[in-house]
């Protein structure tokens, strides 16, 4: 988070330094500090002002280690309950995650649950217009997850194209970020996080899949009108 955002956030609300001091529970000088760009904002303290200044959570700063480690299923459900996601509201939100962050830690695990999957292209349609795309591109190519960001990136945009907003800014975002994942495409056959398939579940996925599955070499039969929670 940049001071310049927690500024914008602050004068949004309406609220003095010395106010939006008191809400963050630090002092008014270290404010101005941050918001001058003279300090970097703690992970904490920006977790912090995304909740008190409604900030989205695009907002915030992003934690990733290589190798990406395994991460557990009830952690992703509560994280995406944080981000809003009506699949999970009936979980607790805990503290909110940068979702383009989300999206790379899920896509990279080997095996995700299909409830789990089925929200990854509801990130994108909700957060797109706000993501540092050249981090997202950039993190895709460095742990090999082109193929699988590439194809979840064409099922949310198919979702904005059946409601016609195609020229909304999320569907421009989109747009964009596919294409630059096109131009890393991996020959390497994927799947869309589900490394466990057997032999003969493989064998019937390539010759069901959709073509756009085919065009990114990934074993997968997601579909858009597979998305129950997409238009929410």
């Amino acid at each position: 988070m940049s001071g310049r955002e927690l500024r914008t956030g602050r004068e949004r609300r309406g609220w003095t330094q010395t106010y939006a001091a008191e809400r963050l529970g630090v002092s008014q000088p270290y404010l101005a500090l941050l918001e001058g760009g003279r300090r970097n904002l703690p992970p904490r303290l920006a977790s912090r002002a995304v909740r008190v200044l409604n900030l989205s959570p695009a907002c915030l700063p992003v934690r990733l280690q290589a190798p990406l480690s395994r991460v557990d299923a009830n952690q992703l459900a509560q994280e995406l309950a944080a981000l809003g996601y009506p699949g999970f509201a009936y979980l607790r939100g805990g503290w909110k995650r940068n979702p383009a962050e989300l999206l790379v830690s899920a896509l990279a695990q080997p095996n995700l649950e299909p409830r789990l999957t089925e929200a990854l292209p509801w990130v994108l349609l909700r957060y797109a217009a706000q993501f540092d795309r050249n981090w997202l591109v950039q993190q895709a190519r460095l742990h090999r997850l082109s193929n699988r960001l590439g194809y979840v990136v064409h099922l949310a945009k198919r979702v904005l194209e059946t409601r016609g907003e195609v020229e909304s800014p999320a569907y421009r975002a989109l747009d964009e970020l596919e294409n630059e994942l096109s131009a890393s495409r991996l020959a390497a056959e994927d799947t869309l996080c589900q490394s466990a398939l057997s032999q003969s579940e493989r064998e019937w996925l390539r010759e069901t899949r959709p073509a756009e599955a085919r065009y990114w070499n990934l074993l997968t039969d997601w579909r858009p009108e597979h998305l129950q929670y997409a238009a929410e």
